[in-house]
């Protein structure tokens, strides 16, 4: 298989994760929201903000993609996601409430769905961390 590109394995992560949050009943609200500083550079992203019955979710998604032995000595996806990436997520996130006039004390978390591919074998393992503690 050709080399893929790390942007392209994200997109195809996120596709994999919003196929995941729709089978489990999840409604997907946006995909890719930013927020920028106004003439400044991008300050966050959220891959997937979804709801389920009364709560925003708010998901960051993380693909790795190896061969299944390379795959066991890496970390796993969701350990990219560190306490700097964390806080981003949250101040993006209430941003993204606030300008749709949704108060901030409203149902809402953040999840870290962590997904690795397997060109090999042609299969993704998913794994789904709800309301990721700060």
């Amino acid at each position: 298989m050709a080399q893929v590109k790390s942007k392209e394995i994200g997109t195809i992560g996120e596709k994999i994760a919003e196929n995941y949050l729709k089978k489990k009943g999840y409604k997907i609200l946006e995909k890719n929201y930013r927020l920028k500083f106004s003439n400044g550079p991008l300050f966050g992203e959220i891959d997937i903000i979804a709801k389920e019955k009364d709560v925003i979710h708010f998901v960051e998604v993380k693909t790795l993609t190896e061969s299944l032995s390379q795959l066991k000595k890496m970390p796993a996806p969701e350990e990219k996601v560190n306490y700097f990436k964390k806080k981003k997520i949250i101040k993006t996130a209430e941003n993204w409430l606030t300008t749709r006039k949704i108060p901030l004390n409203s149902k809402w978390q953040i999840d870290v769905i962590s997904i690795r591919i397997n060109w090999q074998n042609k299969k993704a393992e998913i794994r789904h961390f709800p309301n990721v503690n700060f």
